[in-house]
């Protein structure tokens, strides 16, 4: 057994010393290094044989053997101890190192290996390594270094941006980057192969993204790395499927490694025939068969900078004449000069744009170069001088083979031609046996460049195209030698027939600078070198044109390629992208494909779509071969699609032409690609790294063809960018995503990315005449553009160039322009986001100009950009990167944002169940433009979050969802269950909405299909989405908009004009634009054609809404995500149905708590109460529900009984035997002052209190509960009060199960007292308050712990009654940086649940604090109102937008809360609060009583009769309350919601409706009303009459209500009595309200009124539904009413 040592040394060079490391040596049998590779990692053994038998591969080659299943998978591989070692401490300088090496002791494959090695390695550039391998004794053919440029230094190992480590045995070398020490290139994963006619050495790769190597059909950009090998070798062959060397030979890839852009190169310098095996390692492997291993390794930061690499070492593209960028025409045969005329003339008829006219070898005499047949083509002179007089110009080819006798002696003379060992070597070419000159020889120069001047003399051509003779091959047969048969003794590589000799001269025939078989490859190259000399000669002032079949590296110095003889097939249309794409990669920009196919009949769809295609070649030619049909734009006739389509897009490519000519510039400059694959611009998308049927022209043009038969759509990506259509001029919605791009025949795909300048010139049907005219755009024509804000800048780089055309800028179009530029004396057209400015003057092409303008944004297209200050500076202002504009207008803000866009979308996915995106924040957004303004404090909303994703879900026909939120990290979502469908809609065709994603800049659309109207419109400025500041915009259809809430406000409808509403449940009574109890972040909209739609923004931080005249709409919120959902209605009435559906259907109220109820903070003792009762009864006024505040709480405690009420017990138990129901208050905050307080010391062992994050400690308030032991003395102010006498309070969490459990205990020993039942309260429902928590110490008892949270960036828009204190969200309620209420969960605390479990009874809660879906648990009071004519007014708003809320069981304290009530407004409010849904009279200590009792019999009498209406309608109003349960009806409802066609009652708010059939008009300030198109009757005196909607005076004494029924419905009513437990046993009727078809219908809900069930109904509840249809002749009275009241 061999044993054989492994030595590492990494070589670190310093300026003066090279520093070896090694690892230690490991002793491992060489089958070992066998069973250690992996399969991917096998480099082929038996390289010309890959079915080598396994005895060979063992015991005659020493190798590996692992057969796999994948043929491709080779099972005999090399071991990893074969190769060479150092042999010499490396020589290592600053600038490079050498080493030599010896093979290594394994078997040898082919009998001549190199024992002696060399290693040469140059640190050329900071980017650029060069290392090769050579003969150490023996000289061996090199590329000559003329073919590329000789390097004049190299570069300090200081800058360089790699490393380079040598390993010693096996010899390898690893190439790493710098900057993140990942290895690039690992020679280590085969063994160096060193034989004369064998090389070999592989790379392990760091990724698989390999582009390059070349010339072959890949049919595809990147590479497929499964074990493809890929041979190199010039041939003459058309171009087709499979592993087939083409024409030109490029040894030369590319490697993208990550998103980073982070790519290299690498470039193998040698001309003998070779293979390149790709495999999944991944690897590479080079086999070649002669020369030396010549690499150079290129590093850059991008893909484009690693072609400019390659490209300073091979040489830059030649920059080609501006002619030759148009349309070009060639084929084989015209027949002669008639039928070349011919085409030449129709296709000028027909106004196609085209420059050149080519001959094929038909012109020649016998395919002779340097002749023309005068028989087929006479005066062909006169053809040249007749496209010359058009404008055009005439292109002839070459081929090289020459058999005229007079270019033949001459060359013989001067000995050009190739040798063989017969003399000259001849070959069989297109006139016979030929002789072929041999342009490695100095001498042929000259004569090359003389025979071709002197054929200009004779036909005055303006370029050429060379070609090789399509059967050439050695005349005379090869001898039988390793050159001409390599495979016969060592190695050929997998070359087409197998073969070196096929198809060219014999491998051993002599050039100048040596064997044929090292420069076969080459042979283009020299051509094309001695032609573009010769061609300099001829035009010495002007640029020549060439083309070449034939190319190798550098080749793009000299000339252009064409793509061969493709055939005309829609393979090859689609595999012409890819090839044209590694031309670009190799240096070689001016390339094309035949357009249409140089083979067979092409059809004219294929051609339309070629064509189209070709359009867009760098080379645009159209070119068929010999006996097929004509195929140039106009053979199909003068109506064909064919003509028609190309002559559009000529005219675009010609119209594009100055931006085209300064790609090939900076090509030629710089080495940037020209047609460029997707993936250098946007390597951040993996998603473009496999894209090759799209390409783009330089950075800023996507062309998109159709590429498949009978298709009109193409599977497109659209990359992360801002795209415009390029014919429309708008953006287009896509970004970041796959598409079907629809692309009828007609029609291909061209968008123009956002962020570039396209120069562009009126087209013409030449380049000569199109370059007469003026410019239409701004150009890079020897100079760059720089376009700044509002300012469009040209200076001159190169200005040695003066147009004698004397041509001028005259029209600039900006496309995504939203505003129209002003104080610009020039002619200015905005339309659909598409500026055109005209007219221009005195911008002269080569001199540098600017144009500047001002943008003035319309004050309702400004979104404010600063609102934590209206009055923000300017430098603020600009420092955020925003717009400012001083400004008189009330409430237009000053700072109002730019349209640049914060974030794009991509990404687009549209799916049947809704749309997915992603959002990217730009760079050059605000954000951008703020960090580069100067700053003088940091931005508090700065630090946006980058990456969003946003959904759109269709969950029903009528709703949708639209959430925005974070894809980095978790954000906080509000954990309020919604009724959500289980899966969405796999549909969206019968839904009520459009929507649509617009990109330019991002914006969500969503339309009403019936009507097209846009209900949702986000495309404006603002979006932001920071870890503490969301905000988003949205215009809105009309200027109706209803809801937000808990606010105080003066009309039910928004007030548009630059209003902001502050929501954050907080302890705050009612009063203008305060932020108060509730938080609904809920509208409802009503369009212009009386649709109706509603949106509810699903987060529960602290946020504001502006509402600006635009119509148009801006949330701000400070956490969480942007979680929409939008209900279509399309009536108003649906909408709250819809939305309720969401967030849960309404309760159900027992039938007693739709009784009167009496409440007053301030009750002395349960003896008061008692009385109040009493005097109720006296006076004859219905009354069903007695509340007790705080006062029944001893000290003001929960389930506590005070001292003064310890007969409550004895008193409710009276009470309810006579009807009556009880209501007890609870507050959330708990007394931790306490010693033997059971509920706190519960509290404590279930852990239900909240506390600090953290940490144990209970989170300390002071609300109500009072410290045991002390005297209150109610003179002193509410902070000494707090100070000396109230209890530290603790909160229970209510998001833990165990609160749950131990609240419910608590409830009921409060019902059922276990330890002394004399003081069980048997109450019917409860009243939840300061459930916001309100906390009468800000924050907490010793202060809040982060500064931060409580006081945010910014701060929503709130208003208090403290403005000193109420900046901080912390102000009367929690610590934000609590646990449980995060900054979000400022939720309700519903013991619905609890309560009927304890009374048995569907029973009542009533909250404070609400937020969507609270109704779902019971009703709620408007707050601490005022004893105010205007709250009286304004509880009329506030119930209808609860009704909108789903919260219909609301109502207002009755006379007002605070201060004492007046007279006659408590009359009216009596009268008006006996309709409200919860009817309840209730105030505060220290103000003078107000219920009906106490005032006079008068006042009692008012209240008594409304009172008794109010009892009568009672099944109505129960009806309504069950159709607001099971359908989420409203109760209370606008007169809007009835009679939406008539937009007269959408400004009404002091009139409602109760169900859709009674009219309340209360006394306010006027008694003015409304009466909509019906048929109303009084329903006091059943009179009636019809309205055409119209207002009237009405009459309104003091004990007077005005209360109207509606025709057309039928009212179940019952005989009232004292309260429902007696009304509930009198007689039902019916008031029948004819409509004027003599109409009416009705419907009853009944059941026991107060049984738990889910009424539905239930089988033991009853439901009875009636309608009636009375004919009027029937019932002649308008209004039947049997003894209502």
């Amino acid at each position: 057994v061999e044993f054989l040592g492994s030595l590492k040394y990494t070589i670190m060079s310093s300026a003066n010393s090279v520093i070896l490391t090694s690892s230690f040596p490991i002793c491992i049998p060489l089958t070992s290094f066998c069973c250690l590779i992996s399969l991917a990692s096998n480099t082929l053994c038996n390289c010309s044989s890959p079915l080598l038998l396994q005895d060979a591969c063992r015991w005659q080659r020493k190798c590996c053997w692992k057969p796999v299943a994948d043929p491709k998978v080779p099972a005999c591989f090399f071991p990893r101890n074969w190769g060479y070692e150092v042999t010499s401490v490396p020589t290592n300088t600053s600038t490079g190192l050498t080493a030599k090496l010896k093979k290594l002791s394994s078997p040898s494959l082919f009998g001549n290996d190199i024992a002696d090695a060399l290693l040469t390695a140059e640190y050329q550039t900071s980017s650029r390594f060069h290392f090769k391998i050579t003969d150490f004794n023996e000289i061996r053919y090199e590329v000559p270094y003329e073919n590329i440029n000789l390097v004049n230094g190299t570069a300090e190992n200081s800058s360089l941006s790699y490393d380079i480590e040598v390993i010693k045995k096996p010899f390898s070398i690893r190439v790493l980057r710098k900057s993140n020490q990942r290895v690039l290139l690992d020679t280590g994963i085969g063994p160096l192969q060193f034989d004369q006619q064998y090389l070999q050495l592989s790379f392990r790769l760091p990724s698989s993204n390999v582009y390059g190597l070349g010339e072959h059909v890949h049919q595809q950009y990147l590479h497929n790395m499964s074990w493809n090998t890929w041979p190199i070798f010039t041939r003459d062959t058309t171009p087709r499927q499979g592993m087939i060397n083409l024409y030109g030979a490029h040894t030369f890839f590319l490697c993208l490694e990550d998103t980073s852009g982070a790519s290299f190169g690498v470039f193998l310098m040698n001309s003998n025939a070779m293979e390149v095996t790709l495999q999944p390692a991944p690897a590479i492997t080079y086999r070649t068969t002669g020369g030396i291993l010549d690499f150079y390794i290129f590093l850059g930061n991008t893909p484009e900078q690693v072609v400019q690499e390659y490209l300073e070492v091979v040489g830059r593209p030649f920059l080609p004449s501006y002619w030759s960028l148009g349309f070009q025409l060639s084929r084989r045969d015209y027949g002669g000069i008639d039928g070349l005329r011919q085409v030449v003339q129709r296709n000028r008829d027909a106004e196609i744009p085209y420059d050149v006219q080519y001959s094929d070898i038909d012109y020649m005499n016998g395919s002779r170069d340097f002749t023309i047949d005068e028989q087929a083509y006479p005066q062909l002179s006169d053809f040249a001088k007749d496209l010359h007089d058009n404008g055009q110009k005439y292109v002839i080819i070459l081929v090289c083979s020459n058999t005229y006798l007079g270019v033949y002696f001459n060359g013989s003379k001067n000995r050009v031609w190739i040798m063989s060992s017969r003399g000259f070597a001849t070959g069989e070419g297109y006139a016979g046996e030929s002789v072929f000159p041999d342009f490695t020889n100095p001498a042929s120069l000259p004569w090359w460049t003389q025979q071709v001047t002197e054929f200009y003399n004779r036909l005055e051509f303006d370029g050429v195209w060379i070609d090789i003779p399509g059967k050439l091959g050695s005349y005379n047969p090869c001898s039988y030698s390793m050159f001409n048969y390599p495979h016969c003794y060592v190695f050929s590589p997998g070359v087409l027939d197998g073969s070196l000799s096929v198809g060219t001269l014999c491998m051993d025939t002599e050039f100048y600078s040596g064997l044929h078989y090292d420069v076969h490859s080459l042979y283009g190259y020299t051509m094309a070198k001695a032609t573009n000399l010769a061609l300099d000669a001829v035009f010495s002032s002007k640029r020549n044109f060439l083309l070449s079949r034939s190319t190798f590296a550098g080749s793009g110095k000299f000339a252009g390629h064409w793509l061969g003889n493709n055939a005309a097939s829609w393979d090859d249309l689609r595999w012409s992208i890819p090839s044209i794409l590694e031309f670009n990669l190799f240096g070689i920009p001016l390339v094309g494909a035949n357009i249409c196919g140089y083979e067979n009949n092409v059809t004219e769809e294929l051609c339309t779509r070629w064509m189209q295609l070709g359009a867009f070649y760098p080379l645009s030619r159209n070119h068929n071969g010999p006996e097929y049909r004509d195929q140039d734009p106009a053979a199909f006739g003068p109506n064909s699609l064919l003509l028609q389509s190309s002559r559009h897009y000529l005219n675009i490519r010609y119209t594009l032409l100055p931006y085209l000519y300064t790609l090939f510039y900076r090509a030629h400059t710089l080495g940037e690609t020209v047609a460029r694959p997707l993936v250098h611009e946007f390597y951040q998308d993996p998603a473009t790294w496999a894209v090759h049927e799209q390409f783009l022209w330089g950075p800023g043009l996507l062309i998109t063809p159709v590429l498949y038969e009978g298709k009109e759509e193409a599977k497109a990506y659209i990359p992360d960018a801002i795209w415009y259509d390029y014919e429309t001029g708008l953006a287009v919605q896509w970004r970041k995503q796959f598409i079907d791009m629809p692309l009828p025949r007609d029609r291909i795909g061209l968008h123009l990315r956002g962020g570039y300048i396209f120069p562009i010139q009126e087209p013409n049907i030449t380049t000569e005449t199109s370059k007469d005219q003026e410019f239409m755009g701004q150009m890079k024509y020897d100079y760059c553009q720089q376009s700044f804000k509002n300012h469009l800048q040209a200076k001159i780089i190169n200005g040695n160039y003066v147009d004698p055309n004397n041509i001028m800028f005259t029209d600039i179009r900006i496309l995504g322009m939203d505003k129209e530029p002003t104080d610009y004396n020039v002619s200015i057209t905005l339309s659909n986001l598409v500026l055109i400015i005209s007219n221009l003057t005195g911008l002269k092409l080569g001199q540098e100009f600017s144009i500047e303008w001002k943008l003035v944004v319309n004050d309702l297209e400004k979104f404010n950009c600063f609102p934590e200050d209206p009055a923000v500076s300017e430098e603020r202002c600009k420092q955020r990167g925003c717009l400012w504009e001083q400004t008189t207008a009330p409430g237009v803000p000053i700072c109002f944002y730019d349209t640049i866009p914060q974030y794009a979308a991509s990404n687009i996915q549209y799916q049947p169940t809704g749309i997915t995106m992603d959002l990217t924040l730009l760079e050059n957004s605000t954000s951008a433009q703020a960090a580069a303004a100067p700053r003088v404090v940091s931005d508090p909303l700065s630090g946006k979050i980058n990456s969003l994703r946003l959904s759109v879900t269709y969950h029903t026909e009528n709703m949708l969802q639209v959430k925005i939120y974070s894809t980095s990290n978790k954000r906080y979502e509000v954990p309020v269950p919604l009724n959500i469908p289980s899966s969405p809609l796999g549909y969206s065709e019968n839904c009520l909405y459009d929507v649509s994603v617009k990109t330019n800049p991002f914006g969500l659309q969503i339309q009403r299909k019936s009507s097209g109207t846009v209900i949702w419109d986000t495309q404006l400025p603002g979006f932001t989405f920071s870890e503490m500041f969301l905000s988003i915009s949205t215009r809105l259809p009309s200027h109706y908009i209803y809801g937000f809430g808990e606010t105080d406000h003066t009309s039910l409808r928004r007030n548009m004009s630059w209003n902001t509403w502050g929501m954050f449940a907080r302890d705050e009574p009612p009063l203008y634009k305060k932020n108060s109890y509730g938080v609904h972040p809920y509208y409802m909209a009503l369009e212009d054609n009386s649709n109706a739609h509603g949106v509810l923004l699903l987060n529960s931080n602290a946020m504001d809404v502006t509402l600006q005249p635009t119509p148009a709409l801006t949330y701000r919120t400070i956490g969480g995500i942007l979680d929409f959902y939008m209900v279509l209605g399309p009536t108003p009435e649906l909408v709250t149905q819809q939305y309720t559906q969401l967030i849960g259907r309404p309760a159900m109220p027992p039938y007693w708590a739709l009784g009167f109820q009496l409440s007053r903070y301030g009750y002395q003792s349960d003896a008061e109460i008692g009385n109040l009762y009493s005097a109720m009864v006296a006076a004859r006024i219905p009354y069903d529900v007695q509340h007790v505040d705080i006062d029944y709480m001893d000290r003001k405690l929960d389930f506590t009984l005070s001292p003064n009420f310890q007969n409550l017990s004895v008193l409710i138990n009276q009470m309810k035997t006579n009807g009556m129901r009880f209501i007890l208050v609870l507050d959330p905050a708990i007394s931790g002052n306490e010693t033997h307080y059971l509920t706190f010391t519960r509290g404590q062992e279930n852990n239900v209190f909240i506390k600090w994050p953290d940490s144990n400690d209970i989170v300390w308030g002071k609300v109500w509960p009072e410290l045991p032991n002390v005297n209150v003395d109610g003179s002193l102010d509410l902070e000494t009060q707090l100070k000396l006498y109230r209890a530290y309070v603790a909160f229970p969490d209510f998001l833990r199960s165990s609160t749950a459990s131990w609240w419910k205990k608590e409830i009921e020993e409060l019902y059922s007292n276990p330890r002394e039942p004399q003081k069980s309260l048997k109450f019917d429902g409860l009243r939840i308050d300061m459930n916001e928590p309100s906390n009468f110490v800000d924050g907490a008892v010793g202060g809040c712990r982060s500064e931060i949270l409580n006081n945010p960036p910014y701060m929503p828009g709130m208003i208090s009654f403290h403005p000193s204190t109420s900046s901080s969200l912390k102000f009367i309620t929690l610590c934000i940086e609590i646990p449980w209420l995060c900054l979000q969960t400022h939720l309700l605390v519903s013991p619905t649940r609890a309560m009927q479990e304890v009374t048995g009874e569907r029973g009542i809660v009533i909250t404070r604090s609400t937020f969507p879906s609270s109704g779902r648990w019971g009703g709620h009071w408007l707050g601490d109102n005022t004893a105010a004519w205007d709250q009286l007014r304004k509880s009329i708003i506030g119930m209808m937008e609860f009704s909108l809320f789903g919260i219909p069981y609301t109502g207002a304290d009755i006379c007002g809360f605070f201060g004492d009530a007046e007279y006659e407004m408590c009359i009216r409010w009596m009268q008006l609060g006996a309709f409200y849904p919860f009817s309840r009279n209730h105030n505060t200590a220290g103000t003078r009583r107000q219920d009906p009792v106490s005032w006079n019999s008068t006042f009692e009498g008012y209240a008594r009769n409304v009172l008794l209406i109010r009892y009568a309608l009672l099944p109505y109003l129960y009806t309504l309350m069950h159709k607001a349960h099971t359908e989420g009806s409203t109760v209370i409802r606008p007169l809007l919601y009835e009679f939406t066609d008539d937009n007269t009652t959408w400004d009404i708010d002091h009139q409602f409706m109760l169900g859709p059939a009674i009219l309340i008009s209360p006394v306010l300030e006027s008694i003015r009303a409304y009466f909509p198109r019906a048929r109303w009757y009084k329903l006091l005196t059943g009179s009636g009459n019809n309205s055409a909607g119209e207002w009237k005076t009405l009459e309104a004494p003091l004990d007077h209500i005005n209360l109207h029924i509606r025709g057309g419905y039928i009212l179940p009513w019952q005989v009232p009595g004292m309260n429902t437990y007696f009304s509930r046993r009198n007689f039902m009727g019916l008031t029948v309200a004819l409509d004027n078809d003599g109409k009416a219908e009705g419907q009853l809900f009944w059941d026991d009124g107060q049984s738990i069930g889910e009424y539905k109904p239930p089988k033991s509840l009853h439901i009875v539904q009636s309608n009636f249809v009375t004919e009027a002749q029937h019932v002649p009275l308008g209004l039947k009413n049997t003894s209502l009241f």
